[in-house]
């Protein structure tokens, strides 16, 4: 996959993923997503709120502050606009769902093992994360799209969610340990394909992803180090061939956030070109 920037600041060269899967359970690991912030947040612990900021930024962003610590990351007060902001427009029915073409479908006993699915040139609004932890690159990177999404942006204007977010993530040579150096992705709904705003902040970038074809398998439960481990082992085992996929990039894609009860993630394999 190629990928062209477009904006300041860069990201590296890597992949991204989505798919259906269920899982429970919550705590640390993925995203903190919009879906956070119907919570009960009245009933989160108190934290530093932006000063004379409205009565229900102050609820979200103290919510949003309990949800940050349960994956050891600070939301700062500067993101109760934005918060508030994707709390009023997101809805479930108004989220757009990256288009892909299903090539080839695995099942075994009506259940579906792996898809392999092309998905075509598109820009994405990026940036490039190196924390000491999964969760903590992908909980900060998505705060900063947050505010690209939320006005932060040549437009001035909220420019709405799709899904998945993905990340892509690197593997040593044996595909048993995780690089911190991760990139997380928002894909630009289809209306602003053609002339995407460009953001604020230099640090996230608008890149071209070229077509790529990938192998796509679900999983649920919670994304980190492990899981992912886990789940690019699994489909590898499914693939047999590893000739077929590049063999140190991955993509991870998430739909739902860390606390639903059934949760919605995929791993990505990238075709070789």
């Amino acid at each position: 996959m190629q990928r062209e920037g477009f904006g300041g600041g860069g990201c590296a060269l890597g992949g991204s993923g989505a798919l259906g899967g269920s899982g429970g359970g919550s705590g640390p690991g993925g995203t903190i997503t919009p879906e956070d912030l119907a919570g009960p947040a009245a009933d989160a612990p108190a934290g530093a709120a932006a000063a004379g900021a409205p009565p229900e930024q102050e609820r979200l962003l103290r919510y949003w502050q309990a949800v940050g610590r349960s994956h050891r990351v600070d939301v700062p007060a500067d993101m109760a606009e934005p918060i508030q902001q994707l709390t009023r427009n997101n809805q479930q029915q108004e989220r757009e769902t990256v288009p892909f073409t299903i090539l080839q479908r695995k099942e075994k006993n009506g259940a579906v093992l792996y898809e392999k699915r092309q998905y075509k040139k598109a820009k994405w609004a990026c940036i490039r994360m190196q924390e000491k932890q999964y969760e903590q690159s992908i909980c900060l990177g998505f705060m900063k799209l947050m505010k690209y999404i939320c006005e932060q942006n040549s437009s001035g204007l909220y420019l709405g969610m799709t899904v998945p977010v993905v990340t892509l993530v690197h593997t040593d040579e044996a595909q048993s340990d995780v690089r911190r150096s991760v990139t997380v992705a928002y894909h630009l709904p289809e209306r602003l394909q053609e002339l995407p705003p460009r953001p604020h902040d230099v640090d996230v970038v608008i890149e071209e992803w070229s077509a790529m074809t990938v192998y796509a398998r679900a999983f649920g439960g919670p994304t980190n180090e492990e899981s992912i481990v886990r789940e690019i082992s699994l489909l590898a085992e499914l693939l047999e061939n590893p000739e077929l996929y590049l063999p140190d990039t991955f993509i991870v894609a998430v739909y739902t956030n860390p606390a639903a009860a059934n949760r919605h993630n995929e791993i990505w394999f990238i075709q070789r070109p």
